[in-house]
């Protein structure tokens, strides 16, 4: 089994262009399911329904949330798809299987107000102000993921047209950015990114004060700081960002499709889960619009 798991993860390493982080948990679930199988004698190429549904039972009574659980029989249903193309078992006993439901959690947002503020703590005095000011902005003004962020290079951004250009795996997307973003940008890139990098042939976007590529660790860091800086109570990550990047774009109008395109959602669903926020954003026109609200 070893084996075809190493086989396993170089083929969609390689044929599906996965992220790293997407890789990683591929192989978590699939060596955690290799350990199941062999400390219960179980020959994985002759795993029936049933021995799938007891799996997931006790991932269950593990304790393991519905999402966690969703996502393992994915791998493990890949695993065996990839299995039986090669002949190696002859049938995928994940078929059919349902996954539990997952319910979706209202993500959490800042106002418009807490987002001004958080922004407004970075102070362009030194190499390291100007450039957390250039990231928070374009944080807020991309909506994209951390990993997608310190994965960036200086060529992704094209700062006489306003864009940056997303990568993920074979995929692409341009965002455009705002007027302030671009402007932090710019001081960014050409007046301290230059001092920072430690060599001409440093590709990435953001850099650390090493001047190497920023880790998420570190952009996590740079967060927490300020948002200590401007008193906020609530949690801050840059997942939050990119939930109130999208609310605030459909509170003010901005078409849904448009929203699932800059965010790099592939279904329509996930981006729709923001529409209960403009709902609270309709209801407050109307009572200050009509009449006899």
């Amino acid at each position: 089994m070893e084996k075809e798991i190493t086989n396993f993860l170089e083929f969609i390493k390689n044929d599906k262009k996965l992220s790293e982080n997407t890789l990683q948990s591929y192989r978590r679930d699939i060596v955690q399911y290799k350990k199941y199988v062999e400390a219960n004698k179980i020959n994985y190429a002759k795993v029936k329904p049933e021995d799938i549904k007891v799996y997931l039972n006790y991932l269950h009574d593990m304790n393991k949330k519905a999402s966690t659980i969703s996502r393992n029989l994915a791998s493990i249903r890949l695993f065996y798809q990839y299995l039986l193309r090669n002949s190696k078992v002859k049938l995928d006993p994940t078929e059919g299987i349902q996954s539990p439901k997952v319910e979706k959690r209202v993500p959490s947002i800042l106002t418009t107000q807490e987002v001004s503020l958080l922004l407004e703590q970075p102070k362009n005095i030194d190499l390291k102000g100007i450039r957390d000011k250039a990231m928070l902005e374009f944080a807020y003004a991309t909506g994209m993921r951390v990993t997608e962020i310190i994965s960036l290079d200086i060529d992704d951004v094209n700062l006489e047209t306003g864009y940056v250009t997303c990568k993920t795996g074979n995929k692409q997307r341009n965002i455009p950015l705002g007027t302030m973003s671009l402007k932090a940008l710019k001081e960014y890139i050409q007046e301290a990114r230059p001092i920072m990098i430690k060599s001409e042939n440093e590709k990435s976007l953001f850099v650390n004060i090493n001047g190497r590529r920023l880790t998420r660790q570190g952009f996590w860091k740079i967060i927490k700081y300020y948002k200590e800086q401007a008193h906020i109570t609530k949690d801050i990550t840059l997942h939050v960002l990119r939930h109130s990047f999208a609310t605030h774009l459909l509170q003010n109008g901005a078409d849904l499709k448009a929203i699932q395109t800059m965010l790099g959602h592939s279904d329509i669903s996930s981006t729709q889960v923001y529409m209960q926020f403009q709902d609270e954003s309709i209801k407050n026109v109307y009572r200050k619009a009509h009449p006899r609200a």
